[in-house]
């Protein structure tokens, strides 16, 4: 089954992976940026919104991201399925996600490799998983499932951690190589989450990268991190609320030469800039890529 291809719906323009990516970079979409963005029109490539922003019927934020949804691609990225939970998979919830892609016809439609729930409690973060071929198994089944419940094939994207387990038998980057393999979807390389993760964890983030099959990897985020002391050990943790440091810039240029031009989003979740800064981070994140597709061809 091919999944990202879509009819037109409600007039809007129906967006295929393979064929129509922005080559721009993109923004994440902020309630205090709408109206700006509405206004401005800065040169974005797209913008992403958080799926359990917009569950609720009709009201203001809806409205915002239909008229955004006019002017630019928009990308669907979900922090609320917790797909390596062994708590049941909210039939409520996907709902809601569904009736959003129909609507908004996304071009790209991403969650994360992790967990936040057991026994129906939340937390809110998003945790890593043993990697062991168990954990992989249930999560290729929980993927299948929600990919045949929205009709469309979504991104999984890697996350930031500060402990591993012990028992794991794979490595990050070979449990998602074959999460991406059996399951049919798509790797969303957040670059940032990668070299937070090799600086927590004592790997090389390269190895990291150069191990993802090339033809899944379908968006990269980038993002700012902050170091922290925990007792005798400093640890970077993945906070949204900063440029992206140089150290991600350059992991990100090594990404660009082994995976090409692939949408690229700037995150900014916390302490959030006016928008002229993120349509600034975007924009090196479009110098970085071009000069190193160039030199790749």
């Amino acid at each position: 089954m091919i999944w990202g291809s879509r009819t037109p719906v409600d007039g809007y323009t129906s967006y295929s992976v393979a064929a129509d990516r922005p080559l721009r970079a993109g923004i994440g979409l902020r309630a205090q940026h709408q109206e700006e963005l509405l206004q401005k029109r800065p040169a974005v490539g797209w913008i992403e919104a958080h799926s359990e922003n917009y569950f609720a019927a009709g009201g203001v934020q809806r409205q915002y991201l239909e008229q955004l949804r006019s002017i630019y691609p928009l990308s669907l990225h979900g922090v609320g399925l917790s797909l390596g939970s062994t708590d049941p998979l909210s039939r409520a919830h996907l709902q809601q996600l569904a009736n959003l892609v129909r609507q908004f016809e996304p071009l790209l439609i991403s969650e994360h490799l992790s967990w936040s729930s057991v026994d129906g409690r939340f937390t809110n973060d998003l945790l890593p998983l043993p990697y062991t071929e168990e954990a992989l198994r249930h999560l290729v089944f929980r993927v299948c499932y929600v990919q045949e419940i929205l009709g469309r094939r979504i991104l999984i994207e890697n996350v930031s951690s500060y402990l591993q387990f012990r028992h794991s038998t794979l490595a990050e980057w070979e449990f998602l190589t074959e999460l991406a393999d059996r399951s049919g979807c798509g790797i969303l390389l957040d670059i940032n989450n990668a070299y937070v993760s090799a600086q927590n964890h004592g790997f090389d983030p390269k190895v990291y990268l150069r191990s993802l099959p090339v033809a899944a990897v379908e968006e990269m985020h980038l993002a700012g991190h902050m170091a922290r002391r925990i007792g005798e050990r400093q640890l970077l943790i993945d906070t949204h609320n900063q440029r992206v440091c140089d150290a991600v810039w350059e992991l990100y240029a090594f990404a660009v030469q082994l995976f090409g031009r692939v949408p690229t989003l700037i995150e900014w979740d916390a302490d959030i800039p006016a928008l002229e800064v993120l349509v600034a981070e975007a924009s090196k994140a479009d110098r970085i890529a071009e000069h190193k597709h160039v030199i790749a061809a």
